[in-house]
């Protein structure tokens, strides 16, 4: 993957190191990537935070309970979506499960399911929750797969994590069945509130966010395993969450009323642009 040297923002590690990043501009794939990347050694410690709430169930402060409310909604309309293929077959891969609630909500629902987790803490919740119903099979990395076929894999606000990103996504690819749905739930940084808030925007959450996709470079990136984004749809809730996040980090205190009608005039911007906050990308194979 070429990169031009084009800096697009310099902005900083809000939630854990406090550290300077830039994000790097890449016209070819319209895509903005963060540098200085952390070795695959030191990555792992940008994550060892309270604050780091994908990987924990607290429920403690404001953007705590905001974030378990909006989680407990968006597992509903995950599932929805899911079950809209009307797949003959119901096996499903959750990559990046974090504590393992969608993939406990599909086994309750009739799915066959499995979970790839590297965050180890964020892993053993996971199979503590699901153990207690019955046993699912929770993977360290996807490489432990790679004999293995699904009907749906599920991607919610993981790309943006994955080091070798071309590698990553042949590896989907590749677990894929040729008639199976691959769903990728990433931000967006042609959004309005990503926009508004430039380098506070919460969802570039530099370095742990690795790459910010718009619309054009998720096209492109899987166009090259021959997989075509087929539907997109809008992730309304997180343009509120985000904002109240990065009303934080702006001034030091979240400020609910801005952050509530920053999110609203996202959504409503973005009804006409269809620029969300955040984007889920459904792919099939382009070759059926």
């Amino acid at each position: 993957m070429k990169y031009q040297n084009s800096v697009y923002l310099k902005l900083k590690d809000y939630s854990v190191s406090k550290e300077n990043f830039e994000l790097i501009y890449n016209s070819e794939l319209e895509l903005l990537e963060t540098s200085p990347k952390p070795t695959l050694q030191k990555l792992p410690s940008y994550y060892e935070s309270e604050d780091y709430i994908s990987h924990t169930d607290a429920k403690e402060s404001l953007v705590d309970k905001v974030y378990q409310f909006v989680k407990g909604i968006a597992l509903k309309n995950k599932l929805k979506l899911i079950n809209s293929f009307n797949l003959e077959e119901k096996n499903m891969l959750d990559v990046g499960c974090g504590t393992g609630e969608f993939l406990l909500t599909c086994k309750n629902n009739q799915w066959n399911v499995v979970g790839v987790e590297p965050n180890k803490n964020a892993r053993d919740l996971a199979i503590g929750k699901l153990d207690k119903n019955t046993s699912v099979n929770i993977f360290a990395d996807i490489d432990e797969l790679i004999s293995q076929k699904f009907d749906v894999i599920t991607m919610w606000h993981v790309l943006e994590h994955v080091p070798n990103l071309d590698e990553y996504i042949l590896k989907l690819k590749q677990l894929l069945k040729p008639n199976g749905v691959l769903i990728v739930a990433v931000p967006n940084y042609k959004s309005f509130d990503a926009l508004h808030y430039k380098q506070y925007w919460a969802a570039f959450d530099v370095p742990r966010h690795l790459w910010h996709f718009s619309q054009n470079s998720i096209s492109i990136l899987f166009s090259k395993v021959n997989l075509k984004v087929v539907k997109t749809l809008p992730m309304y809730f997180d343009s509120f969450y985000v904002s109240l996040l990065s009303e934080k980090y702006k001034s030091g205190s979240g400020n609910i009323v801005k952050a509530f009608f920053t999110g609203l005039r996202s959504n409503l911007k973005a009804a006409s642009t269809k620029e969300y906050s955040s984007l889920i990308y459904v792919l099939k194979s382009s070759e059926n």
